[in-house]
């Protein structure tokens, strides 16, 4: 069984971002052990773009997405995506808005700049997505609607679909469940996480804390999901132990509902 319809598993590399830059092929064998499908680029760590091709490709990982960053995209849109295409990625996501830029005006300079690059990114076979922080959902842009909803609404036009990570809904008071659920047509990639419950609100394993990581699994079985994102942004054990809990985590919750 698969956790959702043709839903697939995979690891932000963010996690493993110190591993990467030591030694970017050990750190993708590991990935595969652990029973990942494939793998949300997040740089290329001790490997350029060539080698971590050949090197996903020799462990059957796929690159389920790739978080860019929006300078780079806003340099050179198209040498990025001809390279992302080249592995196969069909999401590509912006993963930031800089503190700088976090303003009505700066918001609504990133929904422009996101309606032209949709269509571009669809040409390399790829849809855009749009990955938030907390801070998007606790600025009100003049009309009063947060941040993300107007990125969301804004861009739905040009296909640009959400990549929800459901520790920062938490994080900013929000129910991750509802916000799920109002977008379920446009959910394709999702980052599942979990935070911890005392007043740290620390990034914690799959199952371990606050959030209904059960009971979104229960929602996304009948959405069309395609890539279910595990990610942990901090770590208080290794970040390998980490992700070993929450994929025993999922795998439990499969086994449970097949």
């Amino acid at each position: 069984m698969v956790l959702t319809i043709n839903a697939k598993k995979s690891v932000q590399l963010f996690t493993f971002r110190d591993e990467m830059a030591e030694d970017a092929g050990k750190t993708l064998e590991k990935v595969k052990e652990l029973g990942f499908d494939g793998v949300e680029l997040a740089g290329y760590g001790s490997l350029d773009a060539e080698g971590f091709k050949a090197k996903t490709g020799e462990l059957g990982l796929q690159v389920s997405s790739a978080h860019i960053p929006l300078e780079l995209l806003r340099k050179d849109a198209e040498g990025v995506l001809k390279e992302l295409e080249g592995f196969g990625c069909r999401y590509v996501a912006i993963p930031y808005l800089d503190e700088e830029e976090q303003t009505e005006e700066g918001y609504n300079s990133l929904i422009a700049f996101m309606k032209e690059l949709a269509p571009k990114a669809k040409a390399h076979g790829m849809t855009l997505c749009y990955h938030h922080h907390d801070f998007e959902l606790t600025f009100k842009m003049a009309d009063g609607r947060s941040a993300l909803k107007a990125i969301l609404d804004d861009t739905a036009e040009v296909g640009v679909m959400p990549e929800f990570d459901v520790y920062w809904l938490k994080k900013a008071g929000e129910d991750p469940l509802a916000w799920v659920q109002a977008y379920k047509d446009r959910v394709k990639v999702i980052h599942m996480k979990d935070m911890t419950t005392d007043g740290d609100a620390f990034f914690a394993e799959l199952g371990t804390g606050g959030v209904d990581v059960k009971g979104l699994l229960d929602e996304l079985q009948a959405s069309s999901l395609e890539w279910l994102i595990v990610e942990q942004d901090q770590t208080k054990k290794t970040p390998f132990e980490s992700v070993k809990e929450s994929m025993t985590f999922l795998t439990n919750y499969e086994e449970a509902t097949s």
